[in-house]
Protein backbone atom coordinates (compact mmCIF):
# COMPACT_ATOMS: atom_id res chain seq x y z
CA UNK A 1 0.00 0.00 0.00
CA UNK A 2 1.59 3.24 -0.98
CA UNK A 3 0.13 6.98 0.27
CA UNK A 4 0.60 10.40 -0.91
CA UNK A 5 -0.31 12.79 1.37
CA UNK A 6 -0.70 15.92 -0.14
CA UNK A 7 -0.24 19.93 0.92
CA UNK A 8 1.19 17.96 3.95
CA UNK A 9 2.66 20.86 5.75
CA UNK A 10 3.71 21.16 9.16
CA UNK A 11 1.53 17.61 10.30
CA UNK A 12 4.73 15.33 10.78
CA UNK A 13 2.49 13.16 13.06
CA UNK A 14 -0.07 12.12 9.83
CA UNK A 15 3.12 11.04 8.26
CA UNK A 16 3.88 8.79 11.47
CA UNK A 17 0.72 7.69 11.87
CA UNK A 18 0.70 6.55 7.96
CA UNK A 19 3.79 4.87 7.84
CA UNK A 20 2.69 2.78 11.04
CA UNK A 21 -0.32 2.13 9.54
CA UNK A 22 1.18 1.16 5.96
CA UNK A 23 4.32 -1.20 7.48
CA UNK A 24 7.39 -2.46 6.02
CA UNK A 25 5.50 -3.81 2.68
CA UNK A 26 4.26 -0.09 2.26
CA UNK A 27 5.44 3.93 1.97
CA UNK A 28 3.92 6.99 2.26
CA UNK A 29 4.84 9.43 0.24
CA UNK A 30 3.78 13.66 0.85
CA UNK A 31 4.76 16.31 -1.25
CA UNK A 32 4.45 20.41 -0.26
CA UNK A 33 5.03 23.43 -2.71
CA UNK A 34 7.83 23.65 -0.72
CA UNK A 35 10.01 21.75 1.28
CA UNK A 36 9.79 23.84 4.45
CA UNK A 37 8.58 21.29 6.72
CA UNK A 38 9.71 18.89 8.79
CA UNK A 39 7.04 16.37 7.56
CA UNK A 40 9.66 15.78 4.64
CA UNK A 41 12.30 13.91 7.22
CA UNK A 42 9.82 11.20 8.05
CA UNK A 43 8.39 10.17 5.01
CA UNK A 44 9.60 7.51 2.67
CA UNK A 45 9.65 9.81 -0.69
CA UNK A 46 8.90 13.61 -0.41
CA UNK A 47 8.19 16.23 -3.68
CA UNK A 48 8.08 19.73 -4.00
CA UNK A 49 4.89 20.05 -6.55
CA UNK A 50 3.56 23.35 -8.01
CA UNK A 51 1.47 25.75 -6.30
CA UNK A 52 -2.10 24.05 -6.23
CA UNK A 53 -3.22 26.82 -8.08
CA UNK A 54 -0.82 26.05 -11.06
CA UNK A 55 -2.34 24.62 -13.88
CA UNK A 56 0.78 21.88 -13.95
CA UNK A 57 -1.09 20.70 -10.31
CA UNK A 58 -2.98 18.25 -11.30
CA UNK A 59 -0.64 16.43 -13.87
CA UNK A 60 2.19 16.76 -12.01
CA UNK A 61 0.09 14.80 -9.07
CA UNK A 62 -1.42 12.40 -11.67
CA UNK A 63 1.91 11.43 -12.98
CA UNK A 64 3.65 11.20 -9.90
CA UNK A 65 0.84 8.32 -8.53
CA UNK A 66 1.07 6.80 -11.99
CA UNK A 67 5.13 6.50 -11.78
CA UNK A 68 5.25 5.35 -8.34
CA UNK A 69 1.90 3.19 -8.06
CA UNK A 70 0.39 4.95 -5.17
CA UNK A 71 -3.16 3.51 -3.76
CA UNK A 72 -4.13 6.23 -1.47
CA UNK A 73 -4.02 10.24 -2.09
CA UNK A 74 -5.12 11.93 1.09
CA UNK A 75 -5.26 16.33 1.02
CA UNK A 76 -4.47 17.76 4.43
CA UNK A 77 -5.44 21.36 3.68
CA UNK A 78 -8.41 22.78 2.23
CA UNK A 79 -7.55 24.85 -0.38
CA UNK A 80 -6.37 21.26 -2.19
CA UNK A 81 -9.52 19.54 -1.39
CA UNK A 82 -11.66 21.32 -3.99
CA UNK A 83 -9.40 20.61 -7.10
CA UNK A 84 -8.48 17.09 -6.25
CA UNK A 85 -12.19 16.44 -5.96
CA UNK A 86 -13.12 17.55 -8.97
CA UNK A 87 -10.38 15.24 -10.78
CA UNK A 88 -11.13 12.21 -8.92
CA UNK A 89 -11.70 9.99 -12.06
CA UNK A 90 -8.37 11.10 -13.34
CA UNK A 91 -6.20 9.77 -10.52
CA UNK A 92 -8.56 6.19 -10.57
CA UNK A 93 -7.39 6.13 -14.06
CA UNK A 94 -4.00 5.56 -12.73
CA UNK A 95 -5.49 3.77 -9.78
CA UNK A 96 -5.25 6.02 -7.25
CA UNK A 97 -8.56 6.46 -4.96
CA UNK A 98 -8.33 10.34 -3.89
CA UNK A 99 -10.01 10.21 -0.34
CA UNK A 100 -12.39 13.32 -0.54
CA UNK A 101 -15.89 13.93 -0.40
CA UNK A 102 -17.62 15.29 -3.79
CA UNK A 103 -16.73 18.31 -4.98
CA UNK A 104 -20.35 20.24 -4.14
CA UNK A 105 -19.68 19.11 -0.07
CA UNK A 106 -16.38 20.61 -0.70
CA UNK A 107 -17.26 23.73 -1.66
CA UNK A 108 -19.86 23.71 1.58
CA UNK A 109 -16.81 23.32 3.57
CA UNK A 110 -14.66 25.87 2.42
CA UNK A 111 -16.97 28.36 2.36
CA UNK A 112 -18.15 29.77 5.67
CA UNK A 113 -21.09 32.05 4.27
CA UNK A 114 -22.39 28.79 2.37
CA UNK A 115 -21.61 26.66 5.22
CA UNK A 116 -24.31 29.06 6.86
CA UNK A 117 -26.88 28.25 4.87
CA UNK A 118 -26.66 24.47 4.41
CA UNK A 119 -26.82 24.58 8.44
CA UNK A 120 -29.13 27.00 8.63
CA UNK A 121 -31.55 25.83 5.26
CA UNK A 122 -31.36 21.95 7.21
CA UNK A 123 -32.67 23.01 10.85
CA UNK A 124 -29.41 22.82 12.68
CA UNK A 125 -28.47 25.84 15.01
CA UNK A 126 -26.20 27.76 14.12
CA UNK A 127 -24.66 31.50 14.70
CA UNK A 128 -26.34 34.40 12.84
CA UNK A 129 -23.77 34.78 10.24
CA UNK A 130 -23.70 37.77 7.37
CA UNK A 131 -21.97 37.97 4.34
CA UNK A 132 -21.78 42.00 3.67
CA UNK A 133 -20.85 44.43 5.86
CA UNK A 134 -23.35 46.89 5.29
CA UNK A 135 -25.91 43.39 6.13
CA UNK A 136 -23.74 43.16 9.40
CA UNK A 137 -24.19 46.81 10.73
CA UNK A 138 -28.00 46.72 9.27
CA UNK A 139 -28.26 43.65 12.17
CA UNK A 140 -26.31 45.31 13.84
CA UNK A 141 -28.40 49.00 14.30
CA UNK A 142 -32.02 46.91 14.33
CA UNK A 143 -30.76 44.75 17.18
CA UNK A 144 -31.05 41.52 16.10
CA UNK A 145 -27.50 41.07 17.42
CA UNK A 146 -25.33 42.46 19.26
CA UNK A 147 -21.88 42.96 20.30
CA UNK A 148 -19.16 41.14 19.68
CA UNK A 149 -19.09 40.25 16.75
CA UNK A 150 -16.69 37.41 15.16
CA UNK A 151 -15.22 39.18 11.85
CA UNK A 152 -13.59 36.36 9.49
CA UNK A 153 -12.69 35.40 5.67
CA UNK A 154 -15.32 33.76 3.99
CA UNK A 155 -12.66 31.28 2.49
CA UNK A 156 -10.51 31.37 5.59
CA UNK A 157 -8.71 28.77 7.44
CA UNK A 158 -5.75 28.54 10.15
CA UNK A 159 -7.38 31.34 12.07
CA UNK A 160 -5.91 34.05 9.68
CA UNK A 161 -7.22 37.24 10.11
CA UNK A 162 -9.83 35.60 12.83
CA UNK A 163 -11.06 38.57 14.55
CA UNK A 164 -13.28 39.68 17.68
CA UNK A 165 -15.18 43.02 17.34
CA UNK A 166 -16.39 44.70 20.73
CA UNK A 167 -17.59 47.69 19.19
CA UNK A 168 -18.59 49.80 16.32
CA UNK A 169 -14.96 50.95 15.81
CA UNK A 170 -13.40 47.33 16.25
CA UNK A 171 -15.92 46.28 13.38
CA UNK A 172 -15.10 49.08 10.82
CA UNK A 173 -11.14 48.61 11.69
CA UNK A 174 -11.16 44.51 11.40
CA UNK A 175 -13.09 45.14 8.05
CA UNK A 176 -10.55 46.79 6.58
CA UNK A 177 -8.03 44.78 8.03
CA UNK A 178 -9.05 41.52 7.15
CA UNK A 179 -9.70 42.69 3.33
CA UNK A 180 -6.11 43.64 3.04
CA UNK A 181 -4.81 40.75 4.83
CA UNK A 182 -7.04 38.48 2.32
CA UNK A 183 -5.64 40.45 -0.96
CA UNK A 184 -1.99 39.73 0.27
CA UNK A 185 -2.16 36.23 1.36
CA UNK A 186 -2.83 32.82 -0.64
CA UNK A 187 -6.64 33.55 0.70
CA UNK A 188 -7.01 36.00 -2.23
CA UNK A 189 -7.11 32.78 -4.66
CA UNK A 190 -10.38 31.33 -3.28
CA UNK A 191 -11.91 34.96 -2.57
CA UNK A 192 -11.64 35.92 -5.90
CA UNK A 193 -14.72 33.71 -6.79
CA UNK A 194 -16.51 36.08 -5.05
CA UNK A 195 -17.26 39.75 -5.37
CA UNK A 196 -14.53 41.86 -2.82
CA UNK A 197 -17.07 43.14 -0.85
CA UNK A 198 -18.50 39.31 0.06
CA UNK A 199 -15.46 37.99 0.51
CA UNK A 200 -15.61 38.34 4.49
CA UNK A 201 -18.41 37.26 7.14
CA UNK A 202 -19.41 38.58 10.21
CA UNK A 203 -20.54 36.36 12.47
CA UNK A 204 -22.42 36.93 16.36
CA UNK A 205 -20.63 35.44 19.05
CA UNK A 206 -21.52 32.23 20.72
CA UNK A 207 -21.35 32.26 24.51
CA UNK A 208 -20.49 28.83 25.20
CA UNK A 209 -18.01 25.74 25.82
CA UNK A 210 -16.01 24.92 22.30
CA UNK A 211 -15.78 21.16 20.85
CA UNK A 212 -14.29 19.85 18.16
CA UNK A 213 -15.66 16.30 16.37
CA UNK A 214 -14.13 13.60 14.37
CA UNK A 215 -17.17 12.22 12.06
CA UNK A 216 -15.62 9.26 10.99
CA UNK A 217 -16.96 7.77 7.61
CA UNK A 218 -15.65 4.54 5.16
CA UNK A 219 -14.55 4.78 1.81
CA UNK A 220 -17.94 4.13 1.17
CA UNK A 221 -19.57 7.28 3.26
CA UNK A 222 -21.28 5.16 5.91
CA UNK A 223 -20.78 6.73 9.49
CA UNK A 224 -18.64 4.89 11.91
CA UNK A 225 -18.02 6.66 14.81
CA UNK A 226 -18.58 10.36 15.90
CA UNK A 227 -15.24 11.60 18.60
CA UNK A 228 -16.39 14.68 20.50
CA UNK A 229 -13.70 16.87 22.33
CA UNK A 230 -13.91 19.29 24.44
CA UNK A 231 -11.50 22.12 23.59
CA UNK A 232 -9.48 23.85 26.56
CA UNK A 233 -6.39 25.67 25.13
CA UNK A 234 -6.05 26.78 21.87
CA UNK A 235 -2.89 28.48 20.10
CA UNK A 236 -3.22 29.73 15.70
CA UNK A 237 -6.48 27.64 15.05
CA UNK A 238 -5.51 24.72 16.62
CA UNK A 239 -6.40 22.93 19.74
CA UNK A 240 -3.57 22.58 22.24
CA UNK A 241 -5.21 20.81 25.14
CA UNK A 242 -8.10 19.07 24.21
CA UNK A 243 -10.26 16.27 26.23
CA UNK A 244 -12.39 13.60 25.06
CA UNK A 245 -15.76 13.78 26.28
CA UNK A 246 -19.32 11.84 25.71
CA UNK A 247 -21.50 15.10 24.87
CA UNK A 248 -25.37 12.86 23.60
CA UNK A 249 -26.42 16.55 22.01
CA UNK A 250 -23.73 16.70 20.00
CA UNK A 251 -23.22 13.19 18.96
CA UNK A 252 -26.71 13.64 17.52
CA UNK A 253 -26.63 16.78 15.76
CA UNK A 254 -23.33 15.10 14.22
CA UNK A 255 -25.09 11.95 13.14
CA UNK A 256 -27.98 14.02 11.29
CA UNK A 257 -25.02 15.95 9.69
CA UNK A 258 -23.67 12.65 8.72
CA UNK A 259 -26.75 11.45 6.74
CA UNK A 260 -26.42 15.03 4.87
CA UNK A 261 -22.83 14.87 3.97
CA UNK A 262 -22.10 11.67 2.14
CA UNK A 263 -18.48 12.38 2.97
CA UNK A 264 -15.71 10.04 3.13
CA UNK A 265 -13.06 9.64 5.33
CA UNK A 266 -12.82 12.29 8.26
CA UNK A 267 -14.99 15.32 8.51
CA UNK A 268 -13.51 17.86 11.23
CA UNK A 269 -16.50 20.04 13.09
CA UNK A 270 -16.66 22.53 15.33
CA UNK A 271 -19.26 23.05 17.75
CA UNK A 272 -20.45 24.97 20.30
CA UNK A 273 -22.40 24.04 23.19
CA UNK A 274 -24.67 27.31 24.62
CA UNK A 275 -27.04 26.32 27.34
CA UNK A 276 -27.05 22.51 26.27
CA UNK A 277 -27.90 23.10 22.91
CA UNK A 278 -25.44 22.37 19.77
CA UNK A 279 -24.29 25.09 17.39
CA UNK A 280 -22.36 23.58 14.32
CA UNK A 281 -19.86 26.84 13.73
CA UNK A 282 -17.90 25.00 10.85
CA UNK A 283 -16.62 21.86 8.75
CA UNK A 284 -13.74 21.00 7.57
CA UNK A 285 -13.25 17.97 5.01
CA UNK A 286 -10.11 16.56 6.15
CA UNK A 287 -8.23 15.47 9.03
CA UNK A 288 -7.67 18.82 11.11
CA UNK A 289 -5.92 19.81 13.92
CA UNK A 290 -7.58 17.78 16.79
CA UNK A 291 -7.83 14.03 15.11
CA UNK A 292 -4.26 13.36 16.95
CA UNK A 293 -6.18 13.58 20.51
CA UNK A 294 -8.63 10.79 18.77
CA UNK A 295 -5.90 9.21 18.04
CA UNK A 296 -3.84 9.14 20.98
CA UNK A 297 -7.47 7.98 22.88
CA UNK A 298 -7.00 4.92 20.58
CA UNK A 299 -9.05 5.43 17.70
CA UNK A 300 -6.56 4.71 14.38
CA UNK A 301 -8.50 5.88 10.88
CA UNK A 302 -5.30 5.73 9.26
CA UNK A 303 -5.01 1.88 9.15
CA UNK A 304 -8.50 2.16 8.95
CA UNK A 305 -8.39 3.48 5.30
CA UNK A 306 -5.36 1.68 4.67
CA UNK A 307 -7.34 -1.99 5.65
CA UNK A 308 -10.48 -0.53 3.76
CA UNK A 309 -8.74 0.51 0.53
CA UNK A 310 -7.10 -2.84 0.97
CA UNK A 311 -10.50 -4.70 1.06
CA UNK A 312 -10.55 -5.94 4.63
CA UNK A 313 -13.51 -5.27 7.59
CA UNK A 314 -12.26 -3.16 10.42
CA UNK A 315 -13.41 -3.75 13.77
CA UNK A 316 -15.43 -1.26 15.50
CA UNK A 317 -12.91 -0.95 18.27
CA UNK A 318 -10.10 1.02 15.65
CA UNK A 319 -12.23 3.99 15.70
CA UNK A 320 -13.16 3.88 19.51
CA UNK A 321 -11.03 6.57 21.64
CA UNK A 322 -11.65 6.64 25.37
CA UNK A 323 -13.71 9.34 27.38
CA UNK A 324 -11.94 11.27 29.40
CA UNK A 325 -8.53 10.88 28.29
CA UNK A 326 -6.53 14.76 28.15
CA UNK A 327 -3.99 15.25 25.69
CA UNK A 328 -1.83 18.37 24.99
CA UNK A 329 0.44 19.30 22.33
CA UNK A 330 4.10 20.14 22.78
CA UNK A 331 6.38 21.71 20.82
CA UNK A 332 9.61 19.81 19.90
CA UNK A 333 12.45 21.30 18.44
CA UNK A 334 14.22 19.09 15.58
CA UNK A 335 16.76 19.32 12.63
CA UNK A 336 16.31 18.36 8.83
Amino acid sequence: MNILLTSVGRRAYMVKYFKEAVGSTGSVHVCNSDDLTVAFRYADHSVISPLIYDENYIPFLVDYCKENHIDLLISLFDIDLLILAKHKEEFLRVGTRVVVGDPALIEICNDKWKTYQFLRDNGFNVPRTFVTFEAAKEALNKGDVTYPMIVKPRFGMGSIALSKADEEMGLNYYHHKNTEVIRKSYLRFESAAVPEEEQIVYQECLNGQEYGADVIHDLDGKLRNIIVKKKIAMRAGETDISEIVDEPAIRAELEKLSALSGHIGNMDVDVFLVDGKPYILEMNARFGGGYPFSHMGGCNLPQALVDWAEGREVPDSMLQAKVGMRGFKELVITSV
